[in-house]
């Protein structure tokens, strides 16, 4: 059966390292003979400032109805400062496919990467589920009497049970299917006894359904100081919206920053949406210096996805390599541009295709 991926270049860098991450994907279709349909779209700030697009009605039924994954590239451009059309592209696909598990894997690939003294590379691979359709994020609230001194501003952190449970189950099967052991549950029931207290109570009952692994539940403001002090005990972390949001950019500085991170956006069994998680920066945009290796990593995350295993441990032994040879880009200790990363890594899977 053709797998259908399409393709979202996005703004700044971001068709940049995507091009880069099409060029990996061309390269394993050809040598495996896969039967796989890349579908690019023209949508981002250009698109927007041209004619007023952000995310189609046809774009979006077409994914939902035809595509088996999205690869998209950061969003974000200064010329549209309210970012609407970033807005309506992301979360047209995140909240219009209810992909609510935003997938993170914390990895350091080299020595030279991990900030932390007495920490080897790989103590350090931790699996972070942040809850991706609820808490603060879904938009609800408002302001009253804006711009006066008697200005309201409310922001809801919306919670459900069916939302956290599943999040929750998700955390402990990933836990199982990969042979870790433990999953450590952050929140902030003390200082929000509502909505997090559902947390709490959720985890609890969770657990006992999977009594080989150990449940911890840890305040997330601690979670980020043991993070810093000694990475090693974590395995699997589960987390909503916001604290997921926080704990996975602090756990990217494990990895060598942003740069070297990548994510899933991910309904398991159904269209899931794949993006290297650093930012669009535009000032870096058109000079060639852009780190692809996180968009390398993604899509390796997008063919396990597709059902295509192997694939992701491969392209991450040489991510692991090219950081090793010097054979990326000078943010991670190496001296090529974002193009000449790309077809390294390519070069490589032809040559390990022999």
């Amino acid at each position: 059966m053709t797998k259908k991926v399409a393709v979202i270049g996005g703004d700044g860098i971001g068709p940049e390292v995507v091009a880069e991450g099409v060029k990996v994907l061309e390269a394993l279709k050809e040598l495996r003979g896969w039967a796989i349909e890349l579908h690019p779209f023209e949508l981002g700030a250009e698109r927007y400032l041209k004619d007023g697009t952000t995310f189609p009605a046809e774009v979006s039924d077409f994914i939902a109805k035809e595509c088996d994954a999205v690869l998209l590239g950061a969003l974000g451009d200064p010329r549209v400062p309210d970012m609407k059309h970033a807005r309506d592209i992301l979360f047209g696909l995140r909240f219009g496919l209810d992909l609510f598990v935003n997938l993170r894997p914390i990895q350091c690939l080299h020595e030279r990467l991990m900030p932390l003294k007495g920490v080897r590379p790989d103590e350090v691979d931790i699996i972070v589920l942040r809850e991706n359709t609820e808490g603060i994020y879904v938009g609800m609230g408002g302001t009253f009497k804006q711009g006066t001194p008697d200005e309201v501003a409310t922001q809801v952190d919306l919670n459900t049970r069916k939302g956290v449970e599943r999040i929750i189950r998700e955390a402990f099967e990933i836990a199982r299917r990969t042979g870790r052991k433990s999953v450590h549950m952050a929140d902030k029931h003390n200082a929000m006894p509502d909505a997090h207290g559902l947390w709490l109570r959720t985890f609890r009952e969770v657990a006992t359904e999977y009594p080989e692994i150990a449940a911890h539940h840890v305040f997330v403001d601690a979670l980020c100081l043991y993070l810093v002090q000694d990475p090693r005990p974590f395995e699997v972390i589960v987390s909503c919206n916001l604290f997921g949001d926080i704990i996975t950019d602090l756990g990217a500085a494990l990895q060598g920053g942003l740069g070297m991170a990548a994510s899933g956006n991910v309904h398991p069994g159904r269209v899931s949406m794949f993006e290297p998680v650093h930012g669009s920066a535009p000032p870096l945009a058109g000079k060639d210096v852009a780190n692809p290796l996180a968009t390398v990593l993604t899509v390796g995350m997008l063919l396990t996805h597709l059902g295509f295993e192997g694939e992701e441990a491969l392209l991450t032994r040489l991510v692991r390599e090219a950081i090793e040879t010097g054979h990326c880009t000078r943010e991670v200790g190496g001296d090529l541009g974002t193009r000449a990363t790309g077809d390294w890594i390519v070069r490589r899977l032809r040559e390990e295709a022999k």
